[in-house]
């Protein structure tokens, strides 16, 4: 390989490298905000995966408003979330509730408990897309 072949295929593998790093950081953790992943598997439609993860909001965190590539099935297990769907009126959730958000549908969620808020999600999404991108 040529001295200039190299520096292209290097230029080229630091931009990939970048593009990586720049999707991450679109599912960036909100502050007092954590999402735990708990398991992800391979399901029957191709090019689909399940994600399960537990989300911990602290008292007052607020996620940005974001999307998934695929859904999301969720059951909040402690606590209370409110949660604003595009297009829905904002809906304020507690233990025991449950709630969908459909594909790339921009939404935000918000701890309004004294304390912790906890919620087990499952993501049924598209393989190799990030979870989460923000969006404005």
């Amino acid at each position: 390989m040529t001295h200039r072949g190299l520096l292209m295929a290097t230029s080229t593998a630091f931009a990939m490298l970048a593009l990586a790093l720049g999707a991450r950081s679109l599912d960036a953790q909100a502050p007092g905000f954590k999402r735990v992943e708990l398991q992800r598997h391979d399901i029957g439609a191709t090019g689909r995966e399940a994600v399960m993860v537990r989300a911990e909001f602290q008292p007052g965190a607020v996620t940005p408003r974001h999307t998934h590539p695929g859904e999301e099935v969720a059951y909040v297990l402690q606590g209370e979330l409110t949660i604003e769907l595009e297009g829905k009126p904002a809906a304020k959730l507690k233990t025991g509730d449950s709630f969908f958000v459909p594909a790339s549908t921009a939404h935000m969620g918000k701890n309004t408990a004294k304390g912790e808020t906890i919620v087990i999600s499952t993501y049924i999404v598209e393989k190799g897309k990030p979870l989460a991108t923000t969006v404005k």
